[in-house]
């Protein structure tokens, strides 16, 4: 059961109605986390600015999905795990692809390196060894890369927390996070 109750997208009016509208025309309809978001107009406000903004970023949407599915896994997250391996598919991940992201790896090299970072990230709160840095330059990506990188696991971050909290109903087909030593 929900913790914190979705609203209701026929009962909103204003800014959260336009917001609501605008995930609705996206995706086709409106996914619980939205709802849940969508009790706060600010939360839900800045959640779909970030991630509008990171998708014109330069990592491609396969690598954003893998981010977001190994973020998912290290925090699990059943709710994100669940969405994220269903937009994986629409993004160009196989189902191979998929499981290899939620245990944090990618035939691709670069894909990969990003993986890394942002499992290093997660695992250290932000507080990577220079190592990590050095790993990531070395496979190709830059600064800028590495803040989106960075920016993306702060998103799913974000969203994976209100859904734990939220309890938020999963409202994709359902994947389970592994257990925690197959992680």
């Amino acid at each position: 059961m929900n913790a914190v109750v979705p609203l209701d997208p026929q009962s909103a009016d204003g800014k959260v109605a336009d917001l609501l509208g605008a995930v609705a025309k996206s995706l086709g309809a409106v996914p619980n986390l939205f709802r849940v978001a969508a009790q706060s107009p600010a939360a839900l406000e800045g959640l779909l600015a970030l991630s509008t903004a990171l998708r014109t970023g330069r990592l491609s949407g396969r690598t954003r999905e893998a981010l977001a599915l190994t973020v998912a896994e290290l925090n699990g997250c059943d709710y994100c795990l669940s969405a994220h391996a269903l937009l994986g598919k629409g993004a160009g991940l196989t189902d191979t692809d998929i499981d290899a992201a939620r245990h944090g790896r990618s035939s691709d090299a670069e894909r990969q390196a990003a993986l890394d970072l942002a499992a290093a990230v997660v695992r250290t709160r932000g507080r990577v060894a220079e190592a990590d840095l050095s790993r990531a330059r070395q496979a190709g990506l830059d600064d800028g890369r590495i803040v989106e990188i960075v920016a993306q696991v702060a998103l799913n971050t974000f969203t994976n927390y209100l859904n734990l909290v939220a309890r938020t109903e999963i409202d994709f087909p359902v994947v389970k996070t592994l257990p925690r030593q197959a992680a």
